[in-house]
Order: C-alpha cells, then sequence, then structure tokens
C-alpha cells in the first residue's frame, strides 16, 4: 500500500480575499503559484470586494480562527519545506499578535526563512483605511522579525512619523525600520515631489545602499498592485534574484498587468496570458 505525503508547501500567503475581484491573496496567490510554487493562502479578511464599491459585505476573520489556520498548518506538517511567508492586510491588532506569536513559534525550524511584510495602511490618496491600532501593531510585533517590507510612501510615514517628500527624506524614514531581522525596505509609490506626469519611482533601502527604479505611470489606478508587487517580489527572490533585481523585475511585472488590464478596459487587476 502506498503512504503519500503531505503537499509540501513554499509560500505561506497571509492577505485579505475577496470574491470579486483581483487584491490581496486572490491577485498574490495566482502570481506565486506561475512561479511555480506551492502556496497556502490564510485569508485575515474576506469581503465580497474591495470597500470601494456602493456595496461590500464580509469582514475580519475570527481570531480563533486565523490562529487556527496557521496552526493546523503545522498540524498538517505541511511547512516541512517551508521557504517564504509574505504578509499583507491584517483585519486588526489582535491578528497581528497571533500571527506574531505564531512566527516566533516557527521560527527556530526556519533559520532562512524569507519573511515579507506588506505593511497596508493607506495610501496617499485615501489615507488610513485599517483600524488605525494597526499602525502601532505593525511597528511593534511584525517590523523587526521580516527581513523585508514594502512599505508606499504613505505608510512609510505613518510608521516611522517623519517626511517622505524627496528621495533622501524617504532614506533617511526607511533606514528608521532597519531594525532587528529587517535587511532592507522597498518603498514604492516613493518620493512623490520628485515624481513627474509620466514616471513614478520605488526606492531600495538597505543599511549601506540605496537604489531609485523609475518606472511609468500609468493613468490608471486598479487596487491590488502593491499585493501583486508584494508576491512577484518574493517569486524573484526565491529564484535567487538579489533584492534590487527582484524589485525591478516586480516593478515590470505590475506594469504588464497595468497593461493588461488597460488593454481589456476592466476595472479589476488582471494578470496578462502566461508566456
Amino acid at each position: 500500500m502506498n503512504t503519500f505525503g503531505p503537499l509540501p508547501l513554499d509560500v505561506v500567503s497571509i492577505m485579505s480575499q475577496v470574491v470579486y475581484g483581483h487584491v490581496g491573496n486572490s491577485i498574490a496567490v495566482p502570481r506565486l503559484c506561475r512561479a511555480g510554487l506551492h502556496v497556502a493562502a490564510v485569508p485575515t479578511v474576506v469581503l465580497s470586494n474591495t470597500p470601494h464599491y456602493p456595496t461590500v459585505h464580509g469582514g475580519a476573520l475570527p481570531l480563533d480562527w486565523f490562529q487556527d489556520y496557521l496552526d493546523d498548518l503545522l498540524a498538517r506538517d505541511a511547512l516541512y519545506r517551508l521557504r517564504a511567508v509574505v504578509v499583507g492586510f491584517l483585519g486588526n491588532a489582535a491578528q497581528a499578535q497571533a500571527l506574531g506569536r505564531w512566527l516566533d513559534r516557527i521560527r527556530p525550524n526556519y533559520p532562512d526563512l524569507l519573511l515579507i511584510v506588506d505593511t497596508v495602511i493607506g495610501d496617499h490618496d485615501h489615507g488610513i483605511y485599517v483600524d488605525p491600532s494597526l499602525v502601532d501593531a505593525y511597528r511593534d510585533l511584525l517590523i523587526g522579525k521580516a527581513r523585508g517590507l514594502t512599505p508606499n510612501g504613505f505608510e512609510l510615514a505613518q510608521l516611522t512619523g517623519l517626511p517622505v517628500d524627496g528621495i533622501d527624506d524617504t532614506i533617511r524614514a526607511a533606514r528608521q525600520l532597519l531594525a532587528g531581522n529587517t535587511e532592507w525596505v522597498v518603498v514604492t509609490s516613493a518620493a512623490p515631489a520628485t515624481w513627474t506626469p509620466d514616471d513614478m519611482k520605488i526606492l531600495v533601502v538597505t543599511r549601506t545602499d540605496a537604489t531609485t527604479i523609475v518606472h511609468p505611470r500609468l493613468a490608471l489606478t486598479p487596487k491590488g498592485t502593491g499585493d501583486l508587487f508584494t508576491a512577484s517580489l518574493a517569486a524573484h527572490l526565491l529564484e535567487g534574484a538579489p533584492i534590487e533585481t527582484a524589485a525591478r523585475r516586480s516593478a515590470d511585472d505590475v506594469l504588464a498587468a497595468l497593461r493588461e488590464t488597460q488593454r481589456a478596459q476592466c476595472a479589476e487587476l488582471l494578470l496578462p496570458p502566461r508566456p
């Protein structure tokens, strides 16, 4: 009689989930799977769609469900080859606390774990759109555990209380987050005072280096681009790319998705067809 083993998970992706649309795990998991990775999608909130529509239903997962989803991955022995954990939108500070405890529990068994935290708080256009207590929760409970962070410029300002309009200011603020295990910060929508009508910037900041990536600015803003960027970054890093190269490739991935979305005249973010 054959004995079959558990599904060998490469990545645990902890983000929001929507029934309609492509944000959170609804865009991140397909991108990670395209890289040939086995992914467990752990939802933090489940919504009918993003809240900018006239109606939205759902909400944060009950805390015991969220904790049990994480614990059952261990109970199924599914993490024996785990390589990365990707964290995005959280429903509340209690989830951040539970996640922090779970990460501390598994860390001794995964010394090389790639933990990326996308500190989802808000943006320049809409302000803070999460539970405000999450600002402190990300900063106090998760940032020092992550190898890397992917805040946008607005989120970087919220986490540090520092100005982020220019490149030097953004570098200075990003380095405030380089503590504990954190080796790099990739700031999207960075240094808005330096943009032109046709381009935007990403900054890759380490303790010793800072690189500015300039990319085209397209005339559409579907939700989910930050989630796609973070998932792409994880995929490229797991393929062995250094952080600057991974960030450039991830920016190209997002641009390809935006161009496909524009071509299809779709209100929701679309991945381009497989090559």
